[in-house]
């Protein structure tokens, strides 16, 4: 196992520039996930890292070594990708062994590596079967069976349950964070899913146009965001931004909205000055029902899942999302007062869309 240091990263492609002055640290055994919108240049970093890709400026190094100018094969590293990338003409067992054979080991360290790698990931029923008789699941742990036997300093993950169905990904999930768990070994992973970041990441990048908007455990991310970028786009449903003005009177301060509506401001707040325009944000979860403070929103849609209520709501134009535990019979098209819990809003810059910190 190893460390990742990735030192001032740049990527030019003629005239593009694609990252911008990249600094990520990966400790030895974590599993850190890149996440952004797509052409945030997330994929393109991992392909640096992996050697696939060229670096135009900066350094990467696996451990202590620097491996800018070292091939894939030499760095140590194993890598899977979205599309399994499997031979078809092999059965599962041929497809694992087959970089080991190249390697020149002996029969005996291929069979034992194998049956270890089929082991960790249930496949020793699968080892004669061809690709083309596998399931979309099955292929993909046959592809990170192929990942295992080599025994590599980092494994480097392309976005790999992405071609699964939404059941199959929650599942694939768990059994990648389990194995993780169980083999410690330092991973990176490449993700446009937030709630993938959320549930497997120790450390998550969040990446938006080639630079980083923010580093830190997904609890950080989600509690803390820099800035409305973070915001946004950590959370499902996502944080709800309300246009508004700051105001201190008598050391208190308060927001208050485009009609007048006043609310507590929270923390943070005061390194905010009086009258600045600022985003006042709130996640779904963190509004409650009131009778008749807060914001007057309108019921646009309700969504019933059981254990929890969704509702669709407007202010001013605005849509907003609320979460209720509780079940309610909302009209469409009546208004609620909804209150933001104080101690857990957000302030930012209207113009930087930083958040304002204590």
């Amino acid at each position: 196992m190893a460390s990742v240091s990735i030192d001032q990263v740049k990527k030019r492609f003629g005239a593009v520039d694609i990252l911008h002055g990249v600094d990520i640290e990966i400790p030895d055994g974590s599993f850190t996930v890149l996440v952004g919108p797509s052409g945030c240049g997330k994929s393109t970093l991992l392909r640096m890292i992996a050697g696939l890709e060229q670096i135009t400026e900066g350094e990467v190094r696996i451990g202590a070594q620097r491996v800018n100018e070292l091939q894939p094969k030499q760095r140590d590293i194993a890598m899977v990708f979205q599309n399994y990338a499997l031979y078809p003409h092999m059965t599962v067992r041929a497809n694992m062994a087959f970089s080991l054979m190249l390697a020149k080991l002996s029969a005996a360290e291929i069979e034992a590596k194998v049956a270890r790698a089929a082991g960790i990931l249930g496949l020793n029923d699968l080892l004669q079967r061809f690709p083309r008789q596998l399931s979309g699941g099955q292929r993909q742990r046959v592809a990170m069976g192929r990942a295992i036997v080599r025994d590599p300093q980092v494994f480097l993950y392309d976005e790999p349950l992405s071609n699964l169905d939404a059941k199959l990904r929650v599942a694939m999930r768990t059994e990648l964070k389990e194995l993780h768990q169980r083999l410690k070994t330092t991973s990176i992973y490449v993700t446009h899913d937030q709630i993938e970041a959320m549930t497997m990441g120790d450390q998550i990048v969040v990446m938006k146009e080639g630079r980083i908007e923010q580093t830190g455990s997904p609890l950080e991310l989600y509690d803390s965001p820099a800035n409305t970028f973070v915001a946004g786009f950590i959370g499902s449903p996502a944080m709800n931004f309300l246009l508004a003005t700051l105001r201190h009177s008598g050391g208190a301060g308060h927001v208050e909205l485009s009609d007048g509506t006043r609310l507590p401001a929270p923390p943070g707040s005061a390194r905010g000055s009086d009258g600045q325009a600022v985003i006042y944000g709130t996640r779904p979860e963190h509004l409650t029902l009131s009778a008749s403070e807060g914001i007057p929103a309108e019921v646009a849609v309700v969504e019933p899942t059981g254990a929890d209520t969704f509702i669709s709501c407007r202010h001013q134009g605005k849509e907003l999302a609320v979460v209720f535990r509780d079940r309610h019979a909302f009209v469409p098209g009546s208004t609620i007062h909804l209150m933001p819990d104080p101690l857990r809003a957000h302030v930012f810059d209207a113009g930087s869309g930083q958040r304002l910190v204590p």
